[in-house]
């Protein structure tokens, strides 16, 4: 197939109509930042749903998981529910029922209600970024499908980032309510912008109908599988370390059901004519290590937007406003910065500049091991800045290679499969940095402990300021004496948890560095054929 007419295959099956494509980008970006902004704002805002819902902290954590299990279960089957319900409108039902369910998540009277309005809402959820990524894909071109990327990079990015501070600042001023509602003046825009804009071109329609026309023959086997696959994995990472792990007869049955279910899976899907997951992409050599590197994309980015305001929170006494706002001078470098790797994309070959946001990142991450008990506001700015600056060579890249090759047909299931990764790669991320962390600080605290006993000349020093300290502040010496030992305990636990923390930053970096060369798998565009 010429360049020609992949170009023209392209432009037949745009979502712009005779309208400039950038327009597009624009309005389907809109509900992109309104649906990552979600993955993230109700974190800082836990510890109210639960006070205001009289749950206790582990039950409100399940207004998050319930939500992550949703998207996680009906992402990868969005390119099929795409191509048989239509494009558009498949797009608009997902938007409208994540504002719907916005809302009623913001009236929700108790936590069961919340958490059955949050699963419609990671239901909604989960079918917009596939369809966007999948238009965006058909409206663009492939010489000019890195920039499109670059204007919804900075939705996919840069919400994760200002939705701690967004959620922090609404929680502290207003309530927690707050975090939902703020979603439906955006869900509303959004359908009405795409209604007017955004066409459903004529090939969609006609393959469509071609695919109804022969009987709607639903793989339900496979949806059953995906669902259990996923959605038990998503349970599994993120409930395991509250549970203990393998020690739960809860957690290990999850494990076990999607271990069964990933292995019957494969073979499965493999052999259907109609599969509601294609399999096979993932075993192509581009398309598979596209896949691959965006799960550490999505590992990389959510561990850390979760663990430095968890640090600041828990360590260092910051408010969610104040630790939402050190996350935010990242977000601008990252703006800054995503046009030009989107002109970056055009010119240099994906893997050079993959090769490239790895090594930032790998080298921010290991200039966060230096983390001290005394680190200011500014350190933490700049730390989150360092990290910013290279996910942009990262993200634009992957999206724009692993398009490579593929048939125009392929686009919807591609575009399912790569947020598959983003979304699977975060879990697997936040899920061992929680468990490194609360193994490592009990190590850490028991070797500090160590360094308590009643001989130890720095310990009976400390003993001796401290108790003084308290004296000085008006204390009996036997009560300072006591309050002394208090806080030396307080600041062992501090720092063990600091210890932690710095644990898994460097573990992060010397897996992020360990993937530098993973890259060079990649196939240059230019020796990928257009399949016929």
């Amino acid at each position: 197939m010429s360049d020609a007419a992949t170009v023209q295959g392209n432009e037949s099956r745009s979502a712009a109509g005779g309208r400039n494509p950038w327009l597009i980008a624009i309005v389907v970006s809109i509900a992109t930042f309104m649906l990552v902004l979600d993955t993230s704002i109700a974190n800082v805002a836990l510890r109210n749903i639960a006070g205001s819902l009289a749950a206790g902290m582990d039950e409100s954590t399940w207004v998050i998981t319930t939500y992550l299990v949703a998207n996680s279960v009906i992402i990868p089957v969005s390119g099929w529910l795409t191509s048989v319900i239509g494009r558009k409108r498949y797009y608009m039902i997902c938007v409208a029922t994540f504002t719907l369910s916005s809302l009623l998540c913001g009236l929700a009277p108790n936590l069961p209600t919340l958490i059955a309005f949050r699963i419609l809402q990671g239901l909604g959820g989960g079918g917009m970024a596939p369809s966007e990524q999948s238009i965006l894909a058909d409206t663009f071109p492939p010489e000019k499908r890195s920039q499109a990327f670059a204007l919804y990079g900075i939705a996919v990015i840069v919400a994760p980032t200002v939705g701690p501070t967004i959620g922090g600042w609404l929680t502290d001023n207003f309530s927690w309510h707050w975090i939902f509602f703020i979603n439906v003046p955006f869900g509303i825009m959004s359908l009405a912008l795409v209604q007017w804009l955004v066409i459903e071109p004529d090939i969609l329609e006609r393959e469509r109908q071609e695919r109804l026309s022969k009987g709607l023959k639903v793989d339900w086997i496979g949806f059953i599988l995906v669902a259990m696959a996923l959605g038990c994995l998503e349970v599994f990472l993120d409930e395991g370390q509250r549970n203990d792990w393998f020690a739960s007869t809860f957690i290990t049955t999850f494990a076990v059901i999607s271990a069964v279910s990933f292995l019957l899976l494969v073979p499965w899907e493999w052999t259907r004519r109609d599969p509601i997951v294609d399999i096979r992409l993932l075993f192509s050599r581009q398309f598979g290590m596209s896949f691959l590197v965006m799960m550490a994309v999505g590992a990389v980015l959510f561990s850390t937007t979760q663990l430095l305001p968890q640090l600041q929170q828990t360590t260092f006494d910051y408010t969610a406003t104040l630790s939402g706002l050190s996350m935010m001078p990242g977000g601008i470098a990252m703006l800054m910065l995503m046009p030009i790797s989107g002109f970056a994309a055009g010119v240099v070959q994906p893997r050079y500049l993959i090769m490239l946001g790895m090594s930032v990142i790998a080298v921010a991450l290991w200039h966060t091991t230096s983390l001290t008990p005394d680190a200011s506001f500014s350190f933490f700015a700049y730390a989150r800045v360092y990290m910013m600056i290279g996910l942009p060579f990262l993200f634009i890249p992957i999206s724009t290679a692993a398009y490579v090759g593929l048939p125009p047909q392929k686009t919807d299931q591609a575009s399912s499969l790569i947020n598959v990764a983003r979304n699977i790669g975060g879990s697997i991320g936040v899920s061992l940095s929680n468990t490194v962390i609360a193994q490592n600080a009990q190590f850490h605290q028991s070797v500090l402990v160590g360094h308590t006993a009643q001989s130890s000349a720095a310990y009976q020093q400390t003993l001796r300021q401290v108790t003084n300290h308290f004296v000085a502040e008006g204390s009996p010496l036997v009560e300072a004496r006591q309050q002394a030992v208090g806080w030396i305990g307080q600041e062992i636990g501090r720092q063990a948890s600091l210890l932690a923390y710095v644990d898994v930053f460097f573990y992060c970096a010397i897996a992020t560095a360990v993937l530098v060369p993973f890259a060079l798998l990649l196939r240059p565009p230019k020796q990928v054929p257009a399949k016929r």
